[in-house]
């Protein structure tokens, strides 16, 4: 349902823009300011505005909460809350200021909320709207949008060339270890594809693909979000120290995040270091943003239909047999469509079709009279949805269950978390570094 969201955002979007209107009136966000007064004469100047963009957020979401036979009632009254704390954030994120305190607002959000679950905990009525992986799936469709058809072509190969790398690698790293630490074969494929691919959504389909308990995939669910919250602030801080060029920077981090949220807040986070430090970090800063979306979402994120194909078949013609379990007759192709991760299809839809818009105008026509008035409403919505997104997953986020889970399914994940990040650096800054340095420009 995201990523029907995310591209119905974008067809009303461009029906706008066609018969020269926009939706920039209703994607709002405070400007940038340097006094109090300031940001107050501008929220106040579009309040209406704001209004408007929350019963719009409020009503599509709630279609979706209604679809997965949720409570509407719940999630509105606790989405209230939501869109008013990613407002402040965002207001903060606007200060004149913030950039040089790193005061990003997804980067905000995410430490906001990991304050508040681990040190008050986050009430009971707020659950029901912390939908992360709606949230998320949002945002990386319209993400495509801001990413031409041409890159994922030019780049695409890459891509998919280096996340198979890393995915085989880095699943066989944490198979094998957690089987040597005397962990179930069923736990330690879940483990591996965790970490291998896509985090939370890969550790769900495969938890199904090979029938393993509840728990297994709570732990690896737990383990990935916390590595994840690390290397929000691991990668960036290490990029910037090498001075790595933007896309270089964003395919690193694209290859070795293990959720696409909190790999968006970093990407995103080192995309505006680079815009505010021009000359010192090379290559667009939105290009950082655009390689990481191109090696997670097109490279690795496909990897969790792949798995949960190959696992279903293991587990339907050994491990079901070896367990004395009843074999199922045949092992159904479809699986693979099955746990394909839509929202990639979306994004794609939504990069042809800018593509094709773009294909239009020549390029000053396109930032002058396109950008403005159909790409830049795009992304404040992007960014609204990313910021509800991080602030979920800080609110929903509890260090105290990773004690919980023991030491051998930490020791197992850690291991694959050492040699994904040391692969993928060596491939984003030495291996692939011509395509990503130069990439987006």
């Amino acid at each position: 349902m995201g990523g029907l969201i995310g591209l119905f955002a974008i067809l009303v979007a461009y029906g706008l823009f066609a018969s020269g209107s926009s939706i920039k009136w209703l994607a709002v966000a405070p400007a940038k300011w340097a006094q109090p007064g300031q940001l107050a004469a501008d929220i106040g100047k579009h309040a209406g505005g704001y209004v408007a963009l929350f019963v719009a957020f409020a009503a599509v979401f709630s279609v979706a909460i209604g679809a997965l036979g949720l409570s509407v009632v719940r999630f509105v009254s606790g989405f209230i809350a939501v869109f008013l704390v990613s407002a402040v954030i965002f207001a903060v994120g606007a200060w004149a200021q913030a950039s040089t305190y790193n005061l990003e607002p997804p980067l905000i959000a995410l430490a906001l909320g990991l304050i508040v679950s681990n040190v008050f905990g986050a009430p009971g009525w707020l659950a029901p709207a912390l939908r992360v992986e709606l949230y998320i799936k949002v945002g990386i469709v319209l993400l495509g949008a801001t990413l031409p058809l041409t890159l994922i072509v030019w780049g695409g190969p890459v891509a998919i060339g280096q996340a198979t790398i890393v995915s085989l690698v880095t699943f066989f790293v944490i198979y094998f270890a957690a089987r040597a630490l005397a962990l179930d074969k069923r736990f330690a494929a879940v483990l591996g594809v965790g970490g291998a691919v896509c985090g939370v959504s890969a550790a769900i389909a495969i938890a199904g693909a090979v029938r393993a308990k509840r728990e297994q995939a709570s732990v690896a669910i737990t383990l990935v979000v916390v590595w994840a919250i690390v290397m929000v602030f691991v990668l960036p801080a290490i990029s910037r120290a090498l001075g790595l060029p933007a896309g270089v920077a964003g395919a690193w981090i694209g290859t070795s995040e293990f959720a696409d949220a909190a790999g968006i807040a970093a990407a995103q986070a080192y995309g505006d270091f680079a815009r505010h430090t021009a000359g010192v970090v090379s290559g667009a800063p939105e290009a950082s943003l655009q390689a990481f979306a191109l090696m997670k979402v097109v490279g690795r994120d496909i990897w969790i239909g792949i798995w949960a194909f190959v696992l279903a078949i293991v587990v339907t013609t050994r491990w079901d047999r070896e367990s004395g379990e009843e074999l199922r007759t045949e092992t159904r192709v479809k699986e693979i469509w099955l746990r394909f991760p839509k929202f990639v299809i979306g994004f794609v839809v939504a990069s042809v079709l800018v593509t094709w818009i773009s294909s239009h105008y020549t390029l000053a026509e396109y930032r002058s009279v396109v950008t403005p008035a159909f790409v830049a409403p795009i992304v404040a919505l992007r960014t609204w949805a990313f910021t509800f997104c991080f602030l979920s997953i800080g609110l929903t986020t509890r260090f105290a269950a990773l004690t919980a889970t023991g030491v051998k399914p930490f020791v197992a994940f850690t291991a694959g978390v050492a040699v994904n990040v040391v692969i993928g650096y060596v491939l984003s800054v030495h291996v692939f570094a011509p395509y990503w340095a130069n990439f987006g420009q």
